[in-house]
């Protein structure tokens, strides 16, 4: 597997691999900052992140990204 952006991996096909639903907000604010979705809980999982935005995690990253400049 090769990497992508923001250093994620790629799956065999090419596309870039999705994080799981199950991914918990504290361990994306690893990866994206500690003030990364910081209206949810730390113990929050993506799925629920995703229902309640209706954003994808790459949607939330760039809204991030846009607030921090």
């Amino acid at each position: 597997m090769g990497t992508g952006l923001d250093s994620r991996h790629r799956d065999l096909d090419g596309r870039i691999e999705e994080k799981r639903g199950d991914t918990l907000v504290a361990t994306l604010r690893r990866a994206y900052g500690q003030d990364f979705l910081r209206d949810f809980r730390s113990d929050a999982r993506l799925s629920t992140v995703r229902e309640q935005t209706d954003m994808s995690l790459t949607e939330l990253v760039r809204q991030h990204q846009r607030g921090k400049k």
